[in-house]
């Protein structure tokens, strides 16, 4: 004899308790994606993220396509309270917005707010607010190829430049091949940016360096595509705290 259906109240609680029991596990998924995104978008804006190098700017401190990991931290500025400013010698990832499609930077700090730097004879010279006169910087972080040769571009007149309150000058370790702040990072006749960086577009400091690893020698999505190196191995090996990310001129100090 075949049973008939019945609508037993017995019988239906426990679909009613697995479907309940199915929608808090996929409720508890995505509080639990949620809150691991947000996460990780805080510790990108705030603490640290990832970058790679585009460019030879940084020669021979960083080199291109080095993975750098960059301090973010260390300069928050969370309205109220603000954890740090920008050093002079730091490395560090700008938005100057010049407007060539690049949007972030690798250079040092060179100039802080109060500084007066000036450019003679292929060297750098500082004079802070407190000193009597201004000293020569001993940048040992250049190349033989660019050390003594720092030069402005052919459209800047002035070789002297006195940092606003709230602004920064830097430079490309690479004087010969870097668009930073002598150049307004593009062309000063361009008028798209100056030749100071509002403290707002310090994005970090460099952190560490990861170097390079070689793996594929081409990389597409669409078609699906690898193409595996040859070569596989360290191209740029990692020197991840022992890099050049900032420096001291106590020249500065030993003049006032």
């Amino acid at each position: 004899m075949i049973p008939e259906p019945t609508d037993n109240p017995e019988i239906r609680p426990k679909e009613s308790e697995n479907e309940t029991f199915h929608l808090k596990e996929a409720l508890a998924f995505f509080r639990d994606l949620a809150v691991i995104l947000i996460v990780v978008m805080f510790v990108r804006e705030y603490v640290a993220s990832p970058f790679q190098i585009s460019g030879n700017s940084m020669e021979e401190s960083y080199h291109d396509k080095e993975f750098i990991l960059v301090d973010k931290f260390s300069y928050a500025d969370f309205g109220v309270v603000k954890v740090g400013d920008p050093k002079r010698g730091d490395v560090v990832i700008v938005r100057p917005h010049a407007g060539n499609g690049k949007e972030y930077y690798i250079k040092r700090v060179v100039g802080i707010p109060g500084d007066t730097i000036e450019f003679k004879d292929g060297e750098v010279w500082l004079k802070t607010p407190e000193m009597l006169e201004a000293a020569k910087l001993n940048e040992d972080y250049l190349s033989a190829f660019n050390k003594g040769r720092t030069f402005l571009p052919n459209d800047v007149r002035d070789p002297k430049f006195e940092v606003p309150e709230g602004h920064y000058f830097t430079m490309g370790d690479n004087r010969n091949n870097s668009s930073d702040s002598r150049s307004c990072f593009r062309s000063c006749l361009s008028g798209t940016t100056g030749h100071y960086l509002k403290r707002s577009d310090v994005v970090g400091k460099v952190l560490l360096d990861v170097g390079y690893f070689k793996i594929f020698n081409s990389f597409s999505i669409v078609p699906f595509h690898f193409q595996i190196a040859k070569d596989v191995g360290w191209v740029i090996k990692p020197r991840l705290l022992d890099t050049p990310r900032t420096w001291n001129y106590p020249e500065l100090e030993s003049s006032k």
